[in-house]
């Protein structure tokens, strides 16, 4: 981003509130510091005035609403994987893609009748059971029918 401001004129960047323009007090103090001298005023949203004045005043809210912003987010962080802890101790999932099971579990159910069928015929492939998905209206959100990667996945489920 610097260096694309460097090369075309802007002279004034707009953030959202000072807080997202960085959650590390030093960050924002030397982020500030340096668009400062390239000549770039920051100006936040909620606070037009926040970065634009330079009184001891204004220099000590800007430090002290930084360290504020600072404490928040890594007092969120901590919160968040303290919950992630509790989550995973207790055996529960926790991140990552849902499962085709949680997703649709009767597209699940689905897959595995059609690897089970009857002990008089053979065991569809997992591409056949695809097919056999597809033929049942369970296609993927593109509307293509399941790979078979796919099918070995719900089955795994």
């Amino acid at each position: 981003m610097l260096e694309r401001i460097a090369g075309n004129g802007v002279r004034t960047i707009i953030v959202e509130s000072p807080d997202r323009f960085a959650r590390d007090l030093a960050v924002q103090l030397a982020g500030h510091d340096h668009l400062k001298t390239l000549g770039v005023t920051l100006i936040p949203a909620t606070a037009p005035d926040h970065f634009i004045e330079d009184t001891p005043t204004a220099v000590l809210v800007r430090q002290v609403l930084g360290a504020i912003a600072q404490f928040e987010k890594a007092s969120t962080v901590a919160k968040l994987k303290a919950a992630r802890d509790r989550k995973i101790a207790a055996g529960e999932k926790c991140g990552g893609r849902k499962s085709y099971a949680e997703r649709d579990p009767q597209l699940v159910e689905l897959a595995r009748a059609l690897h089970r069928p009857d002990p008089d015929r053979r065991p569809l492939s997992l591409r056949q059971i695809g097919a056999a998905l597809a033929a049942e209206g369970k296609v993927t959100s593109s509307g293509l029918p399941y790979s078979a990667s796919a099918v070995a996945s719900m089955l795994e489920d």
